[in-house]
C-alpha cells in the first residue's frame, strides 16, 4: 500500500491544540523567490567588484590582477544559469515533467562549475604569457587597492550566497558562495604580487597569477565534487539518517526497513517502507503512513515529496516484493526485483 504523496495541503491538528496546514504555498515558489534575489543582489556586487579592478588593470598593466578580475567576472557571469534554473524552478510539474523542473538547478551547477574552470584556463594562460614575457607595471598603489575591493566585495557576496543557500538547502548557490569566498582570498593575493613587484621582483606579479589560477582549479575540483553527487541522485547520510529516526518514532511503526532519498535543486525527494502489525485494517495502516509524512514534512523543512510504502512486519523491506522465477506468454524463464 502506498500513501499518496501528493496530498500536502490538508490540515492536521496537534494534540496541544493548534491546527496549521502544509502545502497552501508552494514551498519551491518562496525559495526560488528568495533564490532570485539573492542571485540579483550578488551579481549586482561582483560586477561593480570586477569594473573596479578592470579600470585598475587597463592603467597599472597587472597580470595577477588581470586573472582575479576575469575571475571575478566569471563569477558574475554563473548567476545567469542560476537564475535560469530558480526561473524553472518555480513552474508547476508538467504531463511530461511530472517531477518538476528542479533538475535545472543540478544542471546549472554543472555550467557554474564549467564556467569556473573557464576562467582558471584563462588566468592561468595570461600568467604563463607574463612570465615568459614580464613587461613593467605601473600605479602599484592602484593594484592595492583594487586588491583590497575585491577581496571585500567577494566577502559580502559569499557570506550572502551561502546564508541564502543554506537557507533554501540549494547546493549550486552554496556552491557558488565557498567560489566567491576563494576569490576574495585571491583577490588579497594580488597586494602580495604588487608589494613583491615594489621591492624589485617584476616576476611576482605572474607568479601571484599563477598561484590564483591554482586555488581557482582547487575550487573545480570541491564545487565540482559537491554538484555531481546531487546530478548522480547522491544525499547526504545524514539526511537518510533523519528520516530514518522521525519515521521510527512513529506510534505503530515497528521498523523502517528501507530509505532512499535524491535531491531535485534545491528539494528533497523521499521514499521508504515502514512495517506495521499485520493485523491493522487498510484505513489504520493509511492513517499510520499519514503520521509518517506529517512528521517527515516537520523535521525535514526542505522535503517536498514523501512516498511511503506500508509492509506489514513479517514481511517488511523490499526484499519480500521480489517476483520469483517464473515463466508466461512464451518468454524465457525471469524474475522481478
Amino acid at each position: 500500500m502506498h500513501d499518496d504523496p501528493h496530498d500536502h495541503g490538508h490540515d492536521h491538528a496537534h494534540a496541544h491544540g493548534h491546527d496549521h496546514t502544509h502545502g497552501i504555498v508552494d514551498p519551491s515558489i518562496a525559495t526560488t523567490g528568495r533564490g532570485l534575489w539573492a542571485i540579483k543582489w550578488s551579481f549586482i556586487g561582483l560586477m561593480a567588484t570586477a569594473a573596479v579592478q578592470l579600470v585598475v588593470v587597463v592603467v597599472s598593466g597587472s597580470v595577477a590582477l588581470l586573472a582575479d578580475t576575469i575571475h571575478n567576472f566569471g563569477d558574475a557571469a554563473t548567476a545567469i544559469p542560476l537564475a535560469v534554473a530558480f526561473w524553472f524552478a518555480r513552474r508547476k510539474p508538467s504531463r511530461r515533467f511530472t517531477f518538476g523542473y528542479g533538475r535545472v538547478e543540478d544542471l546549472a551547477g554543472v555550467a557554474i562549475v564549467l564556467t569556473i574552470l573557464a576562467s582558471a584556463i584563462i588566468a592561468g594562460y595570461q600568467s604563463i604569457q607574463r612570465l615568459l614575457d614580464p613587461q613593467e607595471i605601473s600605479h602599484l598603489g592602484a593594484v592595492v587597492a583594487a586588491s583590497i575591493i575585491g577581496f571585500l566585495g567577494n566577502e559580502a557576496v559569499a557570506v550572502f550566497r551561502i546564508r541564502v543557500g543554506r537557507e533554501i538547502n540549494s547546493a549550486a548557490l552554496i556552491a557558488d558562495g565557498y567560489h566567491a569566498r576563494i576569490d576574495g582570498w585571491t583577490s588579497l593575493a594580488v597586494l602580495f604580487g604588487a608589494v613583491g613587484v615594489w621591492l624589485g621582483y617584476p616576476l611576482a606579479d605572474p607568479i601571484v597569477g599563477l598561484l590564483i589560477t591554482a586555488a581557482i582549479f582547487g575550487i573545480v575540483i570541491q564545487s565540482g565534487k559537491s554538484i555531481f553527487i546531487r546530478v548522480l541522485d547522491g544525499a547526504e547520510p545524514r539526511i537518510i539518517d533523519e528520516i530514518r529516526h522521525a519515521a521510527a518514532h512513529v506510534a505503530q511503526v515497528k521498523d523502517v526497513t528501507d530509505v532512499r532519498a535524491r535531491w531535485l535543486g534545491h528539494r528533497l525527494h523521499a521514499e521508504l517502507n515502514i512495517a506495521v502489525d499485520p493485523q491493522l485494517t487498510i484505513s489504520q495502516a493509511h492513517a499510520i503512513a499519514g503520521e509518517v509524512r506529517h512528521q517527515l514534512l516537520h523535521h525535514l523543512d526542505y522535503l517536498s515529496l514523501v512516498v511511503i510504502h506500508v509492509d506489514p512486519a513479517d514481511q517488511s523491506g523490499e526484499r519480500h516484493h521480489r517476483i520469483d522465477e517464473h515463466a508466461h506468454d512464451g518468454l524465457p524463464v525471469h524474475s522481478h526485483a
